[in-house]
């Protein structure tokens, strides 16, 4: 059973599952990364009006970070039914609730009309946002990782990770060319909504796409032992989440520290830059946009060839290299925009995120194989998700009030660097998982109590 549900697919229908996690993924990445843009950009004065502007930049950053805080709830919840009835009901569902919470953010009164209401019902739906991504991630990658070979498994299951330039790209493009054809006025009164409406269409075309692919078959086969195993034992399973933090609780913990330094350099670099570069180097919002517009294309580009990397020479190597590139490049990264020069603003963000993408790349199917199956949704949803919290959450937020207290960026690149520190310490404690299939890891948390049955590898998992 093992073997056939190891067996990969064809290369057509491959493709078409990878796309179907790809548009799903860009379209929810769209709709959160919007959200951080117009953060920075416009609803410091639409809900925040009484503020002064760099304390308005914060409070919508923390708005911003609420977000984050809703996603270890959406692992838990969207992993524990991702485990029990498939990742594919749970990748639709996270869908819809993402893209009707944008498209409801486009429709919301401000501050202006409602008052006090206004960044209440906005920090509401950003909840309903950070909830839906929370469960997005772990469906959309395991979806690809569960149907490839082990071989090129890092190459296939980076695509999905392309969602968040493809969203970035999507997103700070929408927005360049409101700023860019529509005066501040326009933009602030009812321009910024445009993008927001946008997410519905984007969604009945991801929905679409997304319902045309089928259940991996790993998780199939590991349903069927499910409950062969329960009707023989006369036994309920346990939990996936019990399940998880008993059998793998050091690896949610590897998983963990592996996306400090990934998830703190990512939002500083694409969301805290549109503050930095437009107060303390005193750049225009369209320079700064742009940016981050060319970086994120040469982003997308490389993350599946530094998922190929990884797939050659291991998930540690690549994701060290991206940690420890991140640290270096730091300090070059502020000093180069304190140039005020376009192209040294290009270079500073695009190497930057080339980086990032060393990190990003394996960290899909890195994570995918440090769990069994039926708690696989589970373990690197939680792994991934609970480190937002903590990384990705308040690093804009963090950032911001760093240069408000020191009008300086080098506590900003000591905080990345101290990030990048706890990354590489946790990668160095992780096992290579390079070449696992991951049907033989079953085994590991399926008979937990029958390790000689097992492959060798299988209970060392």
């Amino acid at each position: 059973m093992a073997a056939s549900a190891s067996a990969p697919p064809t290369t057509r229908s491959l493709k078409r599952i990878v796309a179907a996690s790809l548009i799903g993924t860009t379209i929810e990445w769209y709709d959160f990364f919007l959200y951080g843009s117009a953060a920075a950009l416009v609803f410091n004065k639409l809900f925040f009006p009484e503020s002064e502007p760099l304390v308005g930049t914060l409070l919508s950053f923390l708005t911003y970070a609420v977000g984050f805080a809703a996603r270890p709830l959406g692992a838990l919840v969207f992993g524990h039914y991702g485990d029990r009835l498939g990742r594919k009901k749970l990748l639709v569902l996270s869908l819809l609730m993402m893209g009707g919470a944008t498209f409801a953010i486009g429709l919301l009164p401000t501050h202006a009309t409602v008052g006090a209401a206004a960044p209440v019902l906005l920090t509401i739906l950003r909840l309903v946002q950070g909830f839906a991504l929370g469960g997005e991630w772990g469906g959309a990658v395991l979806l690809v990782s569960e149907h490839g070979d082990a071989k090129r498994r890092g190459f296939w299951a980076s695509w999905p990770q392309t969602g968040a330039p493809a969203g970035q790209l999507l997103a700070t493009g929408v927005l360049s060319a409101l700023t860019a054809l529509m005066s501040d006025s326009a933009f602030g009164a009812w321009g910024w909504r445009i993008p927001f409406l946008l997410s519905g269409v984007l969604v009945v075309v991801g929905l679409w796409i997304r319902l045309s692919v089928d259940e991996s078959p790993v998780f199939k086969a590991a349903l069927a032992q499910a409950e062969e195993r329960k009707a023989v034992a006369a036994m309920a399973e346990k939990m996936p989440l019990v399940a998880v933090l008993r059998h793998h609780w050091r690896d949610v913990l590897i998983a963990m520290g592996a996306r400090m330094a990934e998830n703190i350099s990512y939002y500083v670099i694409t969301a805290f830059i549109l503050v930095y570069a437009t107060t303390a180097a005193d750049l225009s919002k369209q320079t700064a946009l742009n940016a981050v517009l060319i970086a994120s294309a040469v982003h997308f580009a490389v993350i599946p060839m530094w998922g190929a990397l990884s797939d050659r020479v291991g998930r540690k190597p690549v994701y060290l290299v991206g940690a420890i590139g991140v640290a270096l490049w730091m300090f070059p990264f502020f000093a180069l925009i304190d140039s005020r020069s376009f192209g040294n603003l290009l270079l500073a963000v695009t190497v930057g995120l080339i980086f990032h993408g060393a990190m990003y790349a394996p960290q899909a199917a890195f994570f995918s194989e440090m769990f069994a199956t039926r708690m696989r949704y589970s373990g690197a949803s939680i792994g991934a998700q609970f480190s937002s919290v903590a990384a990705g959450a308040p690093a804009p937020l963090i950032a911001t009030a760093l240069l408000a207290d020191f009008n300086s960026s080098t506590p900003i690149s000591l905080y990345v660097i101290a990030a990048a520190l706890l990354t590489v310490l946790a990668v160095v404690c992780a096992k290579e998982t390079r070449n696992r299939d991951l049907a033989d890891i079953e085994g590991a948390a399926a008979e937990p109590d029958a390790p000689a049955a097992l492959p060798a590898d299988a209970r060392t998992v």
